[in-house]
């Protein structure tokens, strides 16, 4: 189910995100080989999750599959991706020039690889992050991942595959765009379990 939310949430933002800058945009936002790649990393950095933890209050009770669940986060949680996709299309338009496709390319991987993968320490549990433990292997993957993006374009192999290394200014902007993301998605998690999710006996069995 974590991978399930956060993969259908993850996937539809960005195909959002996608659909969004194809009309004003001059060149393909992400060139096919870079998405596969994309998606390529987010599964890698996805396979430690049967490993980790899961809260104690998610086993008090036998658990159902529910679509409408399921839809209603990834429609709630997905645009808000998007959002932040978008935020990055214009700071790569505006602030960086990015008015040639192997920058842009660069700036919206990088961001996408460190939002949706770094995501998962929010969505995998109703509890705030940081009063839930993950996985130390999920958590190892997830950052390693993150920093083969952030390294790829100033590598050859980056440079074959379209990238070109971004100014230093773009990290400092990365960061904080991450953290402010990663802090909405929390609230809206928060307000989403309240609103959406089962009541879930707290009482010991």
């Amino acid at each position: 189910m974590k991978y399930i939310m956060m993969g259908t949430s993850s996937n539809f933002g960005n195909m959002f995100s996608m659909a969004g800058a194809a009309l004003f945009l001059p060149f393909l936002p992400m060139l096919p080989v870079q998405i596969l790649l994309n998606n390529l990393l987010y599964d890698v950095s996805e396979l430690p999750i049967p490993l980790d933890q899961v809260d104690d209050e998610d086993l008090r009770q036998p658990r159902h599959w529910d679509m409408n669940f399921i839809r209603n986060f990834m429609l709630i949680i997905g645009p808000v991706s998007s959002l932040f996709d978008f935020l990055t299309f214009y700071l790569m338009l505006t602030v960086f020039n990015a008015l040639g496709a192997a920058l842009f390319h660069t700036g919206w991987f990088i961001e996408s690889m460190a939002t949706q993968v770094l995501v998962i320490f929010v969505i995998r549990t109703r509890r705030h992050p940081f009063h839930s433990r993950p996985n130390r292997w999920l958590l190892v993957g997830s950052l390693m991942v993150v920093a083969t993006a952030v390294l790829l374009p100033f590598t050859p192999a980056g440079v074959h595959l379209g990238f070109v290394p971004p100014p230093a200014s773009f990290f400092f902007i990365l960061i904080a765009m991450v953290l402010f993301y990663l802090l909405v998605v929390e609230r809206i998690k928060q307000w989403f379990f309240q609103r959406f999710a089962p009541v879930v006996k707290m009482t010991n069995p």
